[in-house]
């Protein structure tokens, strides 16, 4: 794993504990995730593939605008701590994908990229203890992000 990688990543990963829905309460968006509301991340064990199958369904524009869904498949780039993967949004790009923070009992996590320009506060509820928030905030602040890009997600507790 690269030093870089190594030193923004969790120890480690329980990916059956990991997979299932995240609701995306803020993050820094990539060009594909502008007027998001109810962002929801699912990840789906694909045993026969050996892979992290990513659907990532969201509301355009509005809590009743039209519902829309991006797939990618994921890999494990770290065999050992599971942190540090790899996921393709279309072939033949492959992206890495950083688990950054995660809470012990997986209620929330924080999924950034090596060059900071990318991140994602999840949790398992479509809300987020102010106080866990500013804390999984100032850990992507320690790291590098710049706090300026990161947007709140509208939710309001439907899935889309």
């Amino acid at each position: 794993m690269p030093k870089d990688v190594k030193n923004q990543v969790v120890e480690s990963v329980d990916i059956q504990r990991f997979m299932g829905d995240w609701y995306v309460i803020a993050s820094i968006p990539t060009p594909f995730e502008k007027g998001v509301y109810n962002g929801l991340e699912t990840y789906t064990w694909n045993e026969k593939e050996s892979r992290i199958d990513v659907s990532f369904t969201y509301r355009k524009d509005g809590f009743n605008g039209p519902k829309k869904e991006i797939t990618q498949k994921g890999w494990i780039e770290d065999p050992v701590g599971k942190a540090h993967w790899k996921v393709q949004p279309l072939w033949p790009f492959k992206l890495d994908y950083l688990v950054i923070d995660l809470a012990d009992d997986y209620s929330y996590t924080t999924v950034g990229v090596p060059d900071k320009s990318y991140v994602w506060i999840m949790a398992r509820k479509h809300t987020m203890d102010p106080e866990v928030y500013r804390k999984a905030v100032k850990r992507i602040e320690e790291l590098g992000y710049k706090l300026d890009d990161l947007k709140k997600v509208p939710q309001n507790g439907e899935k889309p």
